[in-house]
């Protein structure tokens, strides 16, 4: 894969309308606002993330969690941006590499607009409504590849669903997003009849067409007949995504009192060594409010995991370009962070 193509502004349902208004905004960032206006994104306020809404503590639920990913993402992706073109300046297309950070940005922000209330769960609900439910007497109306869709729903692939799908009384191309953002999003670039055992997949029968004419659009590689490897940044957004609900879940724990002080500063702390842990006790002494110790903490580990996660993509951008990186970038940070983030789990 080659990054000259792999960012593209083109957008989907517009393909042949192209309209450079110039100003200050990338057409990346035209994606960002266009979500952060859009109705599927402020229905995440009403969404859980791990823990119920509980009143008066304010942890995390969908919105807020899809806005700090996209925070994160947006630091990590200007690390690599900001390495790579130092190793492509001599590149014409070297000065494209400034929009992954808003390519990654808005994807951040759009990854979770397909998940249904209670998460698994809920995914876990729908399928079962078709596979045993009532859904049963709705078989005959569909495909086998459909019904398989159906039974084993996927949020991931309803994300890319509410972005492309042509909607009654909306426009073609759904929200007309930039193909790279829309690529950006696929984390599992295959449809459900080529699912692993984790039952993963990134899009519905009915809008594979449209994910392959990406696909072709940005050069990204098909591994096998319908499956395909990750567009590049995918593993960006990933990053920022296992950075903060493993993170910022641990903070929400110990919020609401599941997690005492003393057991939180443990485990927070144990992604450094002891010399930066001495620093780090040497800061808390400064503040009284056990939920700003936290909070310090949190920040740090999450920079340091921003650090290390963008240098495992640059370390490991030859193979990623080529299709064969396994597994995420956490699992290719230093030992002693990758060994605190489990230790989270």
């Amino acid at each position: 894969m080659e990054w000259n193509r792999l960012i593209s502004d083109k957008r989907l349902g517009l393909e042949h309308y192209h309209d450079d208004k110039g100003g200050v905004r990338s057409d990346f960032e035209r994606d960002y606002d266009r979500l952060v206006f859009s109705s599927p994104f402020r229905r995440l306020q009403n969404k859980t993330q791990v823990f119920p809404l509980p009143g008066s503590i304010f942890v995390h639920n969908r919105l807020t969690h899809s806005m700090e990913v996209a925070c994160v993402g947006k630091s990590l992706a200007g690390e690599v941006a900001l390495r790579l073109r130092k190793k492509y300046a001599a590149e014409p297309w070297a000065d494209r590499l400034r929009d992954i950070a808003e390519i990654v940005a808005a994807a951040c922000l759009a990854h979770d607009l397909g998940n249904p209330p209670f998460g698994h769960s809920g995914e876990k609900t729908i399928g079962a409504y078709f596979s045993e439910g009532a859904g049963m007497a709705l078989r005959q109306h569909f495909t086998a590849e459909q019904w398989t869709d159906l039974t084993h729903f996927e949020g991931n692939a309803n994300s890319f669903r509410t972005l492309v799908h042509q909607f009654n009384g909306r426009r073609p191309g759904g929200f007309a997003m930039t193909y790279s953002t829309l690529a950006t999003i696929v984390k599992y670039p295959y449809p459900s009849a080529q699912a692993g055992p984790d039952g993963k997949f990134g899009f519905f029968t009915t809008e594979q067409p449209i994910f392959e004419r990406i696909a072709t659009e940005l050069g990204i590689l098909e591994l096998e007949p319908g499956r395909y490897c990750r567009h590049p940044l995918v593993y960006l957004l990933e990053a920022a995504d296992d950075i903060c609900y493993q993170i910022m879940d641990i903070e929400d724990g110990h919020k609401l009192r599941i997690i005492d002080t003393d057991e939180t500063i443990g485990l927070l702390l144990a992604f450094v060594d002891d010399d930066r842990q001495q620093h780090m006790r040497r800061v808390m002494e400064t503040v009284a409010d056990p939920n700003e110790k936290i909070a310090y903490l949190r920040s740090s580990i999450v920079g340091l995991l921003v650090q290390q996660c963008a240098m495992a993509f640059v370390d490991n951008e030859q193979l990623i370009m080529q299709g064969r990186f396994n597994g995420c970038l956490i699992d290719h940070i230093e030992p002693l962070a990758r060994s605190g983030y489990r230790r989270c789990a």
